[in-house]
Order: structure tokens, then C-alpha cells, then sequence
């Protein structure tokens, strides 16, 4: 909690939607961890807008269970427990095979390509050793895939899953890259050859990888806040946890 905000470059009259964009590449850049403070003052003058406009990105990222809003405490990044992490991930499980299978069905050519091409900057990063920029670049090529879908009811969700993932890794995970290099690459052949199972398969086999690194097996050693206001409130399932 003592954490402040990481310094974003000085934006001047940026959107309610560009907000959020900036925040969310701050928490996929590991730029701001789990359980930082997040001030209404703060963002206005970085972003050099009015607080209604930040107060509209901060509603809108605590509905998506990004950002937590508690009385007398204020607005934080979210600390997903492990038993949050493991609904997380079991929700992934259903949705992200599905939409993988649906690309194969259509192999959308406009779209490999900007798969093709985001594995290439992902290359990029990696070869660099440009730690910040990989572990964004891999969580969006998940973002990616339900663009390419046209659903942008799927594109929101796999936003607030895909951004409690990364947050999730940065307190659980030994290492910070949970995707290896290949596992993307075999998603994508999959799709580009038509191969509708297989694809599947990738990436059901991928999200169980990134469930294992998290090491969700484990007691949790650290509550996330609204654990510890469930836990003083005498909430049975806080207990438990």
C-alpha cells in the first residue's frame, strides 16, 4: 500500500478509453503491481484531464475486476488470491479453447497475419531481453485472438481475464514469462492449418501450463485485500482461504 504510481509519460486530454488502455499496458508491462493505490487526483494530473473522466476509467476497471474500490481504503490494483486465480483460469479453460477453435474453422487470412506478426515482436522482445515489454506482448496475443473473433463481448472479457492473469503472475509465478516461446507458435500453426482440435488441444495444454507455474496448489501465504475485509467481517468463505 505504501507503493505510489509508476510515472506515465505526461499525456494531455486523454479519453476515458485511453486511460484504461494505459493502465492496463502499466499492469501488463509490470509496471504496477498488485495492491498499489490508485488516486483520482493522480491520474487527472497525469493524464491532465478532469476526475470525471478519470472517475468513468476507474468505474469502468473495478467492473472488470482490474481495480478494487473499498471504503475508507480507496481504489487499488487488484490482488487476485489463489482461489480467485484458480476461477480465473477455470474460466479460460472454457472460453479460450472455444475461440481458437472458431479461428481454425474460418482461418481468417487478415488475421494470421497479425498473428504472424505479433510473434514476430514478441521474437523481438524476447531476443532484447526486453522483460516488460515480452510479458505484455504475450499477454496480448491472447487479447489478440478474440479480436480477430469480431465478438467484442469476447474481446472485453478475455481484457479482464487475460489482466488478473498478469497480476496473478506477478504474485504467485517463480518466473514472470509464463509462455514459452513454442506454445504460441503451435496455437497459430494450428489455426492456420484449419486444425480445429489441435488448436484446442494447444491451448488447453498452454493455459494448464501457465495454472501450473502459478503453483495454485499452494496456501496462500498473503491475503489480496478484500480477502482480509472478508476475513474481519467473519465471512465463513474468507476462512477458509
Amino acid at each position: 500500500m505504501g507503493q505510489t504510481l509508476p510515472r506515465f509519460e505526461k499525456a494531455h486530454g486523454k479519453s476515458e478509453a485511453e486511460i484504461r488502455r494505459r493502465i492496463l499496458q502499466a499492469i501488463f508491462e509490470l509496471r504496477l503491481p498488485p495492491g498499489v493505490r490508485l488516486t483520482e487526483e493522480q491520474l487527472a494530473e497525469t493524464f491532465d484531464v478532469s476526475r470525471t473522466v478519470v472517475r468513468q476509467a476507474i468505474a469502468r476497471l473495478a467492473q472488470d475486476g482490474v481495480l478494487v474500490k473499498l471504503p475508507n481504503v480507496g481504489t487499488t490494483v487488484a490482488a487476485p488470491s489463489r482461489k480467485e486465480t484458480r476461477d480465473i483460469l477455470a474460466v479460460r479453460k472454457m472460453v479460450e479453447p472455444d475461440i481458437v477453435r472458431m479461428l481454425a474453422a474460418i482461418r481468417d487470412g487478415e488475421g494470421l497475419d497479425r498473428l504472424r506478426a505479433h510473434l514476430a515482436k514478441e521474437q523481438v522482445a524476447r531476443s532484447r531481453g526486453d522483460r516488460g515489454t515480452l510479458v505484455r506482448l504475450t499477454g496480448e496475443f491472447h487479447l489478440l485472438l478474440a479480436e480477430i473473433s469480431g465478438n467484442q463481448v469476447l474481446t472485453r472479457l478475455m481484457t479482464g481475464l487475460q489482466t488478473l492473469t498478469c497480476l496473478a503472475i506477478l504474485l504467485y509465478a517463480d518466473q514472470d514469462d509464463a509462455c514459452p516461446p513454442d506454445e504460441h507458435s503451435r496455437i497459430m500453426n494450428a489455426i492456420a492449418d484449419g486444425d480445429e482440435e489441435t488448436a484446442a488441444a494447444e491451448m488447453l495444454d498452454h493455459l494448464l501450463h501457465v495454472e501450473r507455474d502459478l503453483q495454485l496448489d499452494h496456501r496462500d501465504e498473503r491475503s489480496s485485500i478484500n480477502d482480509t475485509i472478508a476475513w474481519l467481517r467473519g465471512d465463513a468463505e474468507a476462512q477458509e482461504k
